[in-house]
Order: structure tokens, then sequence, then C-alpha cells
């Protein structure tokens, strides 16, 4: 009757009648259920279910303490499919059903007990567990490759990401270190901040985006070695538009999305002096205030055909007095905290000399 049970299917019997434990072992044993565990002391029952696995529980009700119903709410956060439980009891009354019912009990047979019905329930019963078991673990291992797809999916639009970040760079003569170490601090920053955790990964990936939209800046300004002109600024400050065309979309997720936010606002000033759209303190997002921040002093920190480096106490004390006005003075405070680990990115990466400036750096100079 049992021959498509695992053969280690543990049933439990809880009963305070000796002799009904004994009856009701032979019973499932002369079926083929030979792993099954009796008590008759109904508080070493409990004790033995709440540390050992089981599949099949057999509860009486009127026992001393704990009795049947203190045993159901014992077990009330259990996986019911997994874990059924029959009644068995001569509380025969409508409310004792009930209540054995609610507490969770999966079916309710009275005494004197029909044990050809009860072994038929107790089948029944375990047949609908191991299905229940394996479709789980089948909804399991759907769950854990439809994870592992998604995983490599987002991988790949990382790199893609990573590719136009790049792909950035290269069109203004900077070095992925450049854009890197402004991912790195701003993660750091946000971090400092007490941001979520998903939120500066999602800021590290998103910040070396915000100069994407020099791509679209004709080569004869952007690569200028000399001064600009009026028109020649007016095109360079174009670019924040371009790079938020490029990266917004409908369908877009959360690191597109703030990515966009990040190339269309990198250039706004708390004081609202900024570009392209003169925001002004918060209406201009939190990853735009932090990116604008770490790509100026990275920016200051880098030496150029025309200036050397700023050292590290000249950039900070630039920052310091450009807060309230360029920079949102309480990230300039939190970045004060975060000099020393973003000065060690400089000594694990430090740009090549000669590159062109960054039209920050190049309109603070003109």
């Amino acid at each position: 009757m049992f021959t498509d049970i695992p053969d280690d299917v543990r049933i439990v019997v809880i009963d305070d009648i000796a002799a009904n434990v004994r009856l009701l072992s032979s019973s499932l044993k002369a079926f083929g259920l030979a792993n099954v565990v009796c008590f008759s002391d109904s508080a070493a029952g409990l004790h033995w279910l709440n540390n050992n696995p089981w599949d099949r529980l057999l509860l009486d009700l009127d026992m001393p303490e704990p009795d049947g119903f203190q045993i159901l709410e014992h077990l009330q956060g259990r996986d019911r499919s997994r874990y059924p439980v029959i009644i068995l009891t001569a509380l025969t009354d409508a409310s004792s059903r009930r209540k054995g019912l609610e507490l969770g009990a999966n079916d309710y047979l009275p005494k004197p007990l029909d044990l050809p019905e009860l072994v038929l329930r107790v089948r029944n019963c375990l047949r609908l567990a191991q299905a229940t078991r394996r479709l789980q673990v089948a909804n399991l291992d759907l769950e854990l490759q439809v994870l592992e797809r998604t995983m490599q999916l987002q991988e790949s639009y990382r790199a893609a990401i990573r590719a136009l970040g790049r792909a950035a760079s290269y069109r203004d003569n900077e070095t992925g270190d450049h854009i890197h170490r402004i991912g790195d601090a701003s993660a750091l920053i946000a971090q400092a901040m007490g941001q979520p955790v998903t939120w500066c990964e999602r800021l590290r990936m998103a910040a070396p985006m915000h100069d994407l939209g020099k791509i679209g800046i004709a080569d004869h300004i952007l690569l200028k070695e000399g001064p600009l002109t009026a028109e020649e600024r007016r095109v360079i400050m174009e670019h924040p538009g371009i790079g938020y065309r490029i990266l917004h979309d409908e369908t877009m997720d959360e690191l597109t999305e703030m990515a966009a936010q990040i190339a269309y606002c990198h250039h706004e000033k708390w004081d609202g002096t900024g570009y392209p759209r003169g925001l002004r303190a918060e209406e201009i997002p939190l990853e735009a205030r932090i990116v604008a921040l770490c790509d100026v002093y990275d920016a200051l920190r880098m030496p150029r055909p025309y200036k050397p480096s700023w050292s590290a106490q000249r950039a900070q004390s630039f920052l310091m007095e450009q807060s309230g006005q360029h920079f949102d003075p309480h990230l300039v405070q939190v970045m004060q905290g975060c000099f020393e680990q973003i000065e060690q990115y400089f000594e694990q990466s430090k740009n090549t000399p000669g590159q062109p400036a960054s039209d920050e750096i190049s309109n603070q100079q003109g």
C-alpha cells in the first residue's frame, strides 16, 4: 500500500493511552511504514517534535498538559502541506473539531478508530506531502535557474554600462582610472551618509556615465586645446542634455535612471548658478550632487598641460570654500571624513600627466 512512499518517512504518534499507541504502531508497521515513533508522554512527544525531523503526526486531543490543542498551538508555524497532522480523539463534539482544525490540523478521525480508514488517510496525506515536497524542490530549482539567468543578464547589463562609461572617457581623452575613481569616491560618500548598500553600489556603477553626453560634441570643440569661444562654450554646455537623452528611456531600470539623472544634473550648482537648468539646492538629485563633488575634486588632483596637479590640501580647501555655493554643504562635510580613503584611490591608480582638462576645470580656469 505504501510502495510509492519513501522508506525513511517518519510517522509520530502521541496518545496518553499506551494500548492505543501500541495498536497504532503495529497497524502502521503492518502496512509497510516501519519508521514509527511513539509517545504516551505528551510533553516528551512535543519536545521530540521540536528537535527532530518528522513527516506525519497522529495526535490525541484529550491528554494531560500539554494536551493536543496545546501541541497544535506549538506547531502552528509549520508548513501544513509538508507536515500534516491527523487528530485521533474521542472528543467528537463540533466545537472540538473546529478548534482542532483552526489550530492547524489537516484531518480529524473519531475514536474508536476504523484502522483501514486511518491507514488510507495516512497514505493519502503522505502522498500529498511527497507531491508538495517534489513541487517545492522543482520550484526552488526553477527559482535558482531564474536567479542565475537574472544575474547573468545583470552582469551583461553592467558590462554594457561600463563600456559606455569607457567610451565617454576615450571620447574626451580621459582615463579609465579617472571615471572609476569617481565611481568609487561617490559610493564611499554615499555609504558615509548612511545610504542603503544597493543604492551605493548603483551609484558606483552609474557615476562613470556622467560625461557620456560628450559623445555628441564635435571634435573641433571637445578636443580644442586653446580657450573656448562663447559659442563653443555654449555647445559644450549641451552635453548634459545629450547624455540624458542617450540614457533616458521609458523602460529603463533604476541604474539607468540614476545614470541619466547624473549625466543631466552633475553641472548644476547648489546656489542655482549651474547648468543646463539652473537647479538649486535639493532640486538637484542627490546622486548628481555627490558625483559633481567627486568629479571636481578628482579633476583638481589630476595634472593638466597648463597646470600641475593640485595638492590634496589645496583641492580640499577649494571644496570647502565652495560649500553652499557650488556644492551641497552637507556633502562637503561628509566628504571631509572620506578624504583619506579617496587619496588612497589616487595612490592605487595615478593618471598619466598631460591629459586635456575636463570641462569642469576648463570652466573654472576660463
